[in-house]
């Protein structure tokens, strides 16, 4: 399965509403748009552990991949995360979560 596609929301000076947030899915994980001004908003919806979110880097050094950044999400707590700069991370941002209790919102700034 492809992965799913967080959608982002472009914040203005006139104001937004808060996006619905994307369910984390565990076995096919996420991509959003990334045009190096991107910011992830990661809150774990859990009451009792910490979840982890993994942004894997595309590119290889030597012939070995590179190793993702990992940022670990308190139970009932959020995270902003990024930007994320395309020469690192690429157009396409790939996002993977170790649990359905994270819920993803992408904006752009």
């Amino acid at each position: 399965m492809p992965r799913v596609a967080v959608p982002v929301t472009q914040i203005s000076r006139a104001g937004v509403a808060p996006p619905t947030p994307t369910n984390g899915d565990a076995t096919n994980h996420h991509s959003v748009q990334n045009n190096g001004r991107v910011i992830l908003l990661v809150a774990n919806a859990g009451e009792s552990a910490p979840r982890t979110v993994t942004l894997r880097l595309p590119g290889v050094v030597d012939g070995q991949a590179l190793t993702p950044k990992t940022v670990t999400v308190p139970a009932s707590a959020s995270r902003y995360i990024g930007p994320f700069p395309t020469d690192a991370y690429g157009a396409t941002l790939q996002v993977d979560v170790d649990h359905a209790d994270l819920k993803l919102s992408a904006f752009g700034i």
